[in-house]
């Protein structure tokens, strides 16, 4: 490949730096299109010389030039299109030079930076901004005497001051409108205050009375809130509302007071002593909506956990043949599951408590929660009203959770029923047919990597009923 010497251009650009006398030198070649960029920053000027070598290719070499003091030369001052440059001539910083190949000789013009002009008068030149907007004198002058006239200036007219209205209020409604703002934020305590004024008021009408339950129901889920409650009287006003002939108003105090006893022992023995258990089980043995019985029910759980004192009130008013009932009822089916579930947690936090007394060191209070378990004699009562009977038949329901929680239950009852168990061919015939479906069911959870399975668990749980009643 030939390349001629017509052909190059180069161009270099010295920046010369304040901090030392070296300085920064930038050649472009263009080669046919080939673009070729070379750097070089050194601490003396340098020169190029174009040496041609046998080949066909010229190459660029690099000398020293003997060092020279800056002060000493010359400076040249370029303008907008080139000139040459004798030897021995400095070159402003900023400025183009190139060195023509077919001559020999350096050209130097001024340079143009982007949003920048370089300007020359006589001996001065410069550099002028030009992105910036420039002013004359006279402008500024009259800027400056607008501005200060316009700080006196009161012609403003009647519709720009309406318009300014418009756009802003006054300070003294925006302090107003604070103020109301403050006196609308209350505690939890205050808005249980109006909730319950609201609730007891003659004048409010029942649709007002189930929105301030609704919002009750909400705080009294904190236990201090609960305590409160009963502090301000409101648990006697949610265990009357039981009563009222309004059915809303009854699934919603029975929604409200299932809330405020959920893990709250002192209002638990309010409710009790309040009357309220009395109430909760004559709403189930009397004919109520649905919706109102799965509240109520809801309720009496709550109330019974953990709460012996509770459980033993709750079988001295005949609680467990309610529920019995309520378990027989058409179209209470819903409710079964709920119902036994109660039943379970009865069973086991007796079975827990007396297990927790043989690992731990024996006080007063673990004592007194020992005398007051030891009063709920509750499986002779659950096979004294037939529900050794009556928990197999959530057997037969298709769905996996019934069915987990009857098997659950029946070994919970395993000691006092065990005999009827066998007595019941039904019993044994569901629990086969059960052992077979949740075989294959567990071995299906085993293929897909399941070791320790949902079904797998249902599975033991039928393989501990069938072996219990064989051979214990």
């Amino acid at each position: 490949m030939t390349f001629s010497l017509s052909n190059i251009t180069m161009t270099r650009r010295i920046m010369q730096s304040k901090r030392s006398s070296s300085f920064g030198v930038t050649i472009t070649l263009w080669l046919y299109g080939l673009h070729l960029i070379c750097a070089h920053n050194v601490k003396s000027p340098t020169a190029l010389t174009i040496k041609e070598d046998s080949g066909d290719l010229n190459q660029v070499e690099e000398t020293q030039l003997d060092d020279e003091d800056p002060e000493d030369l010359e400076v040249f001052h370029p303008t907008n299109n080139w000139q040459t440059l004798r030897p021995g001539q400095a070159v402003p910083a900023g400025s183009h030079v190139r060195l023509n190949l077919q001559t020999g000789q350096r050209e130097v013009k001024l340079g143009e930076e982007e949003g920048f002009k370089y300007w020359r008068d006589g001996n001065r030149q410069g550099m002028m901004n030009m992105q910036t907007p420039s002013f004359t004198a006279q402008e500024l002058k009259e800027a400056l005497k607008y501005l200060k006239e316009g700080t006196d200036d009161s012609s403003g007219t009647k519709q720009d001051e309406e318009e300014v209205r418009a756009k802003f209020r006054p300070i003294e409604e925006l302090k107003k409108d604070m103020k109301a703002l403050d006196m609308l934020i209350e505690t939890d305590v205050q808005v249980m205050k109006r909730l319950l004024t609201q609730f007891n008021d003659s004048k409010s009408t029942s649709e007002e009375k189930v929105a301030a339950l609704l919002d009750l129901e909400y705080l009294v889920h904190q236990v201090d809130n609960a305590q409160n409650m009963v502090s301000m009287g409101g648990m006697h006003l949610v265990i009357n509302a039981l009563n009222s002939t309004d059915i809303r108003l009854q699934e919603s105090a029975a929604f409200v007071l299932g809330s405020a006893v959920s893990s709250n022992p002192s209002v638990q023995v309010e409710a009790v002593e309040g009357g309220g258990l009395q109430k909760l089980l004559t709403l189930l043995a009397t004919q109520r909506p649905m919706a109102v019985k799965k509240k109520v029910l809801f309720a009496v759980a709550a109330l019974l956990r953990q709460f012996p004192f509770a459980q033993s009130h709750f079988l001295k008013l005949g609680g467990l043949q309610v529920l019995a009932g309520l378990f027989q009822t058409p179209g209470a089916e819903a409710l079964r599951v709920r119902i036994i579930t109660v039943l379970y947690d009865m069973i086991v936090e007796k079975e827990l408590i007396s297990q927790a007394g043989l690992d731990i060191i024996p006080d007063s209070t673990h004592q007194e929660r020992l005398r007051q378990y030891a009063e709920v004699s509750l499986l002779p009562v659950l096979v004294e009203q037939g529900w050794c009977g009556l928990v197999p038949e959530l057997l037969a329901s298709s769905e996996h959770d019934w069915r987990e929680k009857a098997l659950r239950t029946l070994l919970a009852m395993m000691a006092q029923c065990q005999t009827p168990y066998k007595q019941n061919p039904t019993l044994t015939t569901s629990l086969n047919e059960l052992h077979k479906q949740y075989k294959e069911l567990a071995l299906t959870e085993q293929d897909i990597g399941e070791q320790d399975g949902y079904f797998g668990e249902i599975l033991a749980l039928v393989n501990a009923m069938l072996f219990k009643m064989q051979h214990v």
